[in-house]
């Protein structure tokens, strides 16, 4: 299908950007790489009187280390990102799980803050910003705020993102001497997630000392799994973490869709939590 006609006007600059959001009023919307708004456009799920272009923002495509946390621009790219020697040396978890994210053409123009702003209920980088404790920074016309990933997600395709903001970057914690793995089960290759799994554990003794859990597609929002989370603490071996994992379906309110039943994405957040903790972890 056509999209429905819009006004479109290209920003070079946040200030741009939020003046012409301002200006659009709550039918404006912003357009980052566009590989999650323009299928909407097309389908005319969303038909926006007026797009603003911020691909072409650079003070918002960078990929820096600062305060001890790696900030990601929100306009970087998906490719930009799983490539980038900082986010691979320090956010291990945030490269795996980009590189899982659709195909290369979509990676190579889809951006990691409109994946998140999206806020797709399969998407693959919300649990791990949970499982991380990222911060988002959003511009708006009174200043920039930040907010924290467990308040970021408020429902599907929702987040607190208001109308006339723009999400700058997104700051992910150094977990020095953390272990990581992302677990993702899909019936094709380069498709969305039917369940996904962010795991992120300290090792102490041969023993996991704290855990990080981080779970999509088994509700509207991502979910933490603080429940699993301190099951976890003291497993020693791969027995030790099924025992846990089994308590990764604990009140988790899962839908049905032509891709999995409720009962099956139950079974896959059982699973793929296993896997994904058995991996980083190194714990047999």
């Amino acid at each position: 299908m056509i999209p429905a006609a819009f006004e479109y006007t290209k920003a070079t600059t946040v200030a741009e950007a939020l003046a012409a959001l301002q200006a659009g009023g709550e039918d404006a919307k912003v357009l980052g790489g566009g590989q999650s708004l323009l299928p909407v456009l097309r389908l005319r799920l969303n038909a926006p009187s007026v797009l603003v272009d911020c691909s072409g923002i650079d003070e918002i495509s960078g990929i820096r280390e600062e305060g001890g946390k790696v900030v990601i621009g929100a306009g970087a790219t998906h490719h930009a990102v799983m490539n980038n020697a900082l986010v691979k040396s320090s956010v291990p978890l945030l490269a795996q799980a980009t590189a899982t994210v659709a195909d290369p053409q979509i990676r190579h123009r889809g951006t990691c803050g409109g994946s998140m702003v999206h806020a797709d209920p399969r998407a693959d980088l919300p649990p791990v910003a949970l499982a991380l404790d990222a911060e988002f920074q959003i511009a708006g016309s009174g200043g920039q705020r930040t907010v924290k990933a467990a308040e970021f997600f408020q429902g599907p395709f929702e987040t607190s993102v208001g109308p006339d903001e723009i999400l700058v970057s997104v700051s992910f914690p150094k977990y020095d001497g953390w272990s990581t793995h992302y677990e993702k089960f899909n019936r094709t290759a380069q498709a969305w997630s039917i369940v996904g799994v962010a795991a992120a554990v300290r090792m102490d003794g041969g023993k996991i000392a704290e855990a990080r859990i981080g779970l999509t597609n088994v509700g509207g929002t991502p979910m933490r799994a603080s429940a699993i989370e301190q099951a976890l603490v003291g497993a020693s071996s791969l027995a030790d973490i099924e025992a846990a994992a089994a308590r990764a379906s604990d009140g988790l309110a899962p839908f049905a869709d032509d891709d999995a039943d409720e009962e099956f994405r139950l079974h896959l957040a059982r699973v793929l939590t296993k896997r994904a903790v058995a991996a980083a972890s190194g714990l047999k």
